[in-house]
């Protein structure tokens, strides 16, 4: 059994820039529809909620690298993040099904500037 691990961390400022700039077409191509319909629900907070997720599909790449060598393609918006009924978020790979992982943990923060992520994937 192996435990791989990927973080990373973002400047709400450039998403909120990407969103404003680029608009539909960035975020669509980023995000998915629940996820836009959670973060846009933030209202004043919404571009710390989307940091925060773009973050955690930054570090789900990042854990789950040795996996993709090249063999499959997965996009931003097909790794989605949930939040529970407690509000604890959770990852789905949507389209895709890999064996190897046994389990995905996440932890997302944000601040007024940064938003963080990390990303723990049992093998």
């Amino acid at each position: 059994m192996q435990i791989k691990c990927g973080t990373d961390i973002i400047e709400i400022s450039r998403i909120k820039q990407s969103i404003e700039e680029l608009g539909e077409h960035f975020k669509n191509r980023i995000y998915t529809k629940q996820e836009i319909e959670f973060c846009e629900s933030k209202k004043k907070q919404k571009f710390q909620h989307y940091a925060a997720r773009f973050a955690a599909k930054e570090a789900t790449f990042k854990a789950i690298s040795q996996l993709l060598d090249n063999k499959f393609d997965i996009s931003f918006n097909q790794i989605e993040v949930f939040n529970d009924s407690n509000g604890r978020p959770y990852i789905r790979i949507n389209d895709f099904e890999f064996k190897e992982i046994k389990s995905i943990d996440i932890s997302l923060s944000h601040c007024r500037e940064y938003a963080i992520a990390n990303v723990v994937v049992l093998m």
